[in-house]
Formats: structure tokens, sequence, C-alpha cells
């Protein structure tokens, strides 16, 4: 006949639930999680470093807006532990009554009576205790969910809303409708390029501020910021449309946890390549042959890659032109670059150029941070040159090659499409700059300076071998 099917509610004093489905992961993990998020760690990186899977990193992050949707203050101790459920399963499967297991875990036995009673696998007719379905029931019937301020508050709703998307007006009160909207893709906006539809656009702050003054004595006209950028961000609020999001300054579909800002994106850098291992030589510029480099950047992911020598300033230009398939193949995540300057394809260019070069003029490269040498190592192994790196944020470790991209500027300006420049007109740009006379040389140019620099090489290795 098997049981009436009010037995789980007379034995467990709860109603019998739904299937759960998959294991889910417990609710420490997602604390654990959020912990190395706050710590400046990507959402695959922290789930791996919590035992998760990457692609679940991914879906916790996104689905929450970047916001920890847990209370991440340590657990008190007057609720059970999972590590205390799995003990209390492990006793309870060697015939372990409930006291002497309450004495083993300093509990009182009301609660184990109770832990046994209430979180005790059902399904089947069976009564088993297991930790994971023990800890899976007591976070389900701890939520406890409240309802948004704004979903209950029109009025509030109504003044947020409209202080972050209301129309901009004329001093006359017409209004202006600026550039035509565009449809949210779920993505950050685009800050350049682009025209981004006209708002009221008042930040969050701003608007928690301000409604004090308004409404002064109407104590449901309140909302601290960080409440509506939870109703902007996380999922299932149900307060404000995440369309929303773009009337915000930033744009971003996601928000960023303060420590990611703060977080290098170097990994292509280790400490055998930062420029405090260079040889001292390099410093006092005596010894010709070490080169520093960098790019200039154009419009539509367009650039030109620069080399000069620190000794004599003698320039190469390195012409990086778009790959096959730019501007008709979309752009995928993770897929190959196709502006021209990908990691591939700058050390290709690189090393050719370099190569032309007789060996004692290939002595070392000092670089810029950025990731378009990433694959410096193989550079290395192909050409025989060392590369260096310079320190975050520190131009003036590069400064002969940033004064020569400033110079570059007049003939290639900031904003323009600089892969329509083949090699022949790089040529002839370098050509014009090291030509020309230069103070710190004593009104000599560069070509002058580095011809007479061989020219002793050469006499220096005929008296050798006379």
């Amino acid at each position: 006949m098997g049981r009436p099917s009010s037995w789980v509610r007379e034995f467990t004093g709860r109603s019998a639930l739904k299937s759960p489905g998959a294991p889910s992961h417990r609710r420490e993990v997602q604390k654990l999680f959020w912990l190395e998020i706050a710590k400046g760690f990507t959402s695959e990186e922290a789930a791996l470093r919590v035992g998760a899977a990457p692609v679940l990193g991914s879906r916790w992050f996104r689905q929450s807006g970047g916001m920890p949707s847990i209370d991440l203050s340590p657990l008190s101790g007057r609720y059970l532990s999972f590590p205390e459920r799995e003990e209390i399963a492990l006793l309870r499967a060697q015939a372990k009554g409930v006291r002497e297991i309450a004495r083993h875990l300093a509990r009182s036995p009301s609660t184990i009576s109770r832990e046994l009673r209430r979180n005790a696998a059902t399904r089947g007719g069976n009564i088993d205790y297991r930790a994971s379905v023990a800890q899976w029931k007591a976070e389900l019937f701890a939520q406890r969910p409240k309802v948004a301020k704004m979903v209950v508050n029109e009025a509030l709703q109504h003044y947020v809303q409209e202080r972050l998307a209301g129309q901009i007006r004329h001093p006359n009160g017409r209004v202006h409708t600026g550039p035509p909207p565009r449809p949210w893709n779920g993505r950050n906006q685009r800050r350049r390029h682009q025209d981004r539809q006209w708002f009221q656009g008042w930040s969050p702050e701003q608007i928690s501020q301000r409604i004090q003054i308004d409404f002064p004595s109407d104590p449901s006209m309140r909302i601290s910021h960080e409440a509506i950028y939870q109703a902007l961000y996380v999922q299932g609020r149900g307060a404000l449309k995440r369309e929303l999001i773009s009337c915000l300054r930033t744009g971003r579909a996601l928000r960023v946890p303060r420590s990611r800002t703060q977080r290098t994106s170097w990994a292509h850098v280790n400490p055998e390549v930062m420029i405090s291992e260079r040889p001292a030589e390099v410093a006092d510029r005596a010894v010709p042959g070490h080169w520093e480099g960098d790019l200039i950047i154009g419009h539509e992911r367009s650039a030109i890659g620069t080399l000069v020598e620190r000794s004599t300033r003698f320039t190469m230009l390195i012409h990086l032109p778009r790959e096959e398939g730019w501007g008709e193949i979309q752009p995928t995540k993770n897929g190959p670059p196709l502006g021209g300057y990908g990691a591939v394809a700058m050390k290709n260019a690189l090393s050719a150029v370099i190569t032309t070069l007789p060996n004692q003029l290939r002595q070392s490269i000092t670089w810029d941070r950025g990731k378009e040498l990433s694959q410096h190592v193989a550079f290395t192994i192909e050409t025989g040159v060392p590369v260096y790196f310079a320190d975050p944020r520190s131009p003036w470790q590069r400064g002969t090659n940033e004064n020569t991209n400033g110079l570059l500027r007049q003939y290639f300006p900031k904003g323009t499409d600089l892969a329509r420049w083949g090699a022949d007109d790089l040529e002839a740009v370098a050509h014009a700059l090291n030509t020309r006379p230069r103070k710190t040389l004593g009104w000599r140019t560069p070509t002058e300076a580095l011809n007479e620099h061989l020219q002793s090489i050469q006499q220096t290795g005929v008296a050798s071998t006379g």
C-alpha cells in the first residue's frame, strides 16, 4: 500500500519538496566564490579556486550582474555547517544515537534530533539522512526573500526612472530628442565612434541624495544608491528594467569589482624580462644597438610599430597591415585578431625588421607593456634579441621612443586610419626623421651617427685582423 501522501508533513513538519534536480553547489561555495571575486580574480579564475566549473562562475557573475547575491559575512555558529552535517551523516551510518552525535559535535541533542527529522531525505518512502540533501533543504528554508522597495512604491520607482532615463529638455520645457535610440544588446555601451541616446543620466548617488531634498517630510521616498544599483543589475529584483543600465555614465552591462580595476593584465610579463634585469650598459647610451619600441594607434584598430635606437636616435617603422578578412568577417570572442597587430603578426613583423640589422646593432629591445608583444619569447628564440618591458605607467623609461612617437604624429595624426599607409610610405617618413639634425647629437642626423658607429666597427675589425 505504501505510505499516505501526508506522511512527510507529519514526520518532518514540512510539506514535501520538489526534486532539486542536479546537485547544486552549496551556498558557502558561492560565498567563497564572491570573496575571490572581491580579490580581483575573474569569474573563471574564482570558480576554479573554489572547486567549481569556470562556466558556472561566469553564470553566477552574469546572473547577479557582477554583484554578490548572498551575504558574505561569516556563518553564525548558531547554524549547522556542511562539515557538521557530513559528521552527522557518518555517525548516523554507524548507528550512533542522537545524544552521542550531539556530544561529538558539542551541540544540543535537540538540535541533532531536529536536524535528523526536518532535513532527512524522504523520497522513495524511506527516511535517509544525507549531508548534501540536508544542506540543500536548510538553505532553501533559510531564504527570506524581500520585495524590492521600488516594486511596492510606484512613486519612488517613477522618480528614480525619470532621473535615470528621462528625456532632456530645453530651458523652456521643450523636449529635445537627440540621437535616435539604439536597441540594447546586453553588452557594454561603446564610448567611441557611436552615438548614445541622450538621457537625464543622473547617477544613483545623485538620485538618492536629491530625493531627500525634494521630499524632506516623506520617509517613504527614501532609497540608497546601492539599492538602485541592485535594481538595475540583479536579475529578479523586478523594479527597473535591465535596459536602463545604458543610462548610467559608464554603460557597463555588469558591475566591475573595485579590486579588478586595479588588477594588472600583463600576464606575458614575468620578472625575468623586467627593465630592472636589463644590462647596465643600456642606461648610459654609450653602446649602440639597444632599441626602444611601441605602437602608435590609429582609427579602426590600425597601428604602426616604432623602433628607436637609444644612442643614435635612428628610427625604424614597422608596417602592420590588417589581416585578410578584416571588416568582412564578424569578430569572434577569442578568435584570431584581424587588426594587424595581434601577437603573432607583431612578432613576425618585428622579426622581419630587426633581422635586417647587423649583429652589433641587435643587442636588446625595451618595449611598452602592451600585449601585442606577448610572443616575446618566440621572438627572442628566432632573432637572438632579448626583450625587456618597462614598469607599469612609466613612459619615461622609454623616453626616446615616446618623444619619437610625438614627432611621428606630425605625419600620422591621432584618429586617422594608419593602415592605408604602405611600407614604402613608412620608409619615406622614417628617412625624413633620420635625416633631421638633432641637438642631442651635436646637430648631426641619426643616419650620420649610425653610419659613424658602423664605420668604427669596421675599422676595429680590420685592425684586429691585421
